[in-house]
């Protein structure tokens, strides 16, 4: 590309790795200056100051980052995150920074860096090992491409500026529809088990099924079988010791505390698990979706290791339909359930497709295709 040069991080600015003082010595930490940490990234690429800090003793021991640089997480699960600083800052050593030399901005450097092939560049340095890590040499011979034009770096980093805050207000109207309508049918459930009227009973959990703790599982009984062991979890291994005839309805007892499982055939319940072991006539689907509405979390046992028991649930008290009415409802409730879960597809989709756009609009920003403004289209892709 005419204009465009491609160097080296080292030969267009001065790199560094964070580094932590002493954490022994308590003098080293106040509110002198922020000392971020890759918690501090935010998605938008700004960093949050409020957390952590050194004090002049601390960053004497520290590197100071100037303002205006770009950080980066260089080791671990989130490497290659990327942010850039408004503020004279000091990091750990999970962070490596860059601040450009006059004639490089620090926004296009940080959208630079935030591009797919950057990050892949990252990854690919980092090894395969099971921590990945880059350390200061390897990141500072990566290569940036960029305009000679200060000008016209400021021009994309407009556009982009743009495109990305139209991105963003779209992802959180997405985002929004999205709660909207898991919360209508939540709602909805929580309505249907307080009705009060002909076909309803006043009754309690245990008068109308019996929950009964899970089984754990010992190391001679961890092989693989034709039964799906159902944990707080989710579905994760298969045995057949402990098998329940299905179908079935799974209550999270530990870890994901009150999540609900509805299984269609048989299953073996994990000890993080509660289940029904006595549906007394009633329709299981229907018990499902109960356990759905009902919010279970406040009634665990208040220990630093929560967990749901039994006891706690059998006297709820709560307006139950009776058996002849229970096909009907639960008809109902699927058709609602499945109405849901289509919209559920057509906004995760939609929020794909604007992740999507985003890395395209990158992409033709750092190959010099970028030659006007770009907005979102709901979604489904962009003029650039």
């Amino acid at each position: 590309m005419n204009g465009w040069r491609t160097n080296k991080l080292s030969s267009l600015g001065v790199v560094q790795t964070g580094s932590t003082p002493k954490t022994s010595v308590k003098e080293n930490f106040g509110n002198f200056i922020p000392f971020i940490k890759p918690a501090d990234f935010q998605p938008d690429g700004v960093i949050k100051y409020k957390n952590d800090g050194l004090s002049e003793k601390g960053l004497a021991e520290s590197r100071l980052i100037k303002k205006n640089s770009v950080v980066m997480v260089c080791i671990g699960a989130t490497i290659g995150k990327v942010g850039y600083t408004t503020i004279d800052v000091t990091s750990n050593q999970q962070i490596n920074s860059f601040t450009p030399f006059d004639g490089l901005l620090t926004k296009y450097c940080y959208y630079a860096m935030l591009a797919d092939s950057f990050k892949r560049r990252v990854i690919f340095s980092s090894g395969q090992a099971t921590l990945p890590i880059i350390n200061k040499t390897k990141w500072s011979n990566l290569e940036l491409t960029y305009p000679d034009d200060i000008e016209e770096q400021k021009r994309i980093v407009a556009i982009l500026d743009q495109a990305f805050a139209d991105i963003e207000q779209a992802r959180a109207k997405t985002e929004q529809n999205l709660r909207n309508a898991r919360e209508l049918f939540e709602s909805y459930l929580q309505q249907v088990f307080s009705q009060r009227g002909e076909g309803w009973v006043e009754s309690t959990v245990g008068e109308q099924i019996t929950l009964q703790r899970g089984f754990d599982i010992t190391k001679k009984q961890q092989r693989t079988g034709e039964v799906p062991v159902v944990s707080s979890g989710g579905i994760k291994s298969y045995h057949d010791t402990h098998m329940v005839t299905g179908p079935g309805v799974v209550i999270g007892r530990k870890g994901s505390l009150g999540t609900v499982f509805y299984i269609e055939n048989n299953y073996w319940p994990h000890d993080t698990t509660l289940w029904i072991k006595e549906f007394n006539g009633n329709n299981p689907r229907l018990v499902y979706y109960f356990f759905l509405g009902l919010n279970v979390k406040h009634l665990d046992s208040g220990a630093a290791n929560p967990a749901l028991n039994r006891n706690f649930v059998h006297p709820i008290k709560t307006s139950w339909p009776k058996q002849g009415r229970q096909k009907e409802l639960v008809s109902k409730l699927d058709a609602l359930a499945l109405q849901i879960q289509r919209l559920e597809n057509i906004y995760q989709q939609k929020l794909e497709e604007l992740d999507e756009l985003k890395k395209s609009i990158l992409q033709k920003a750092f190959t010099g295709q970028l030659t006007h403004s770009v907005e979102p289209t709901e979604g489904k892709g962009a003029a650039a």
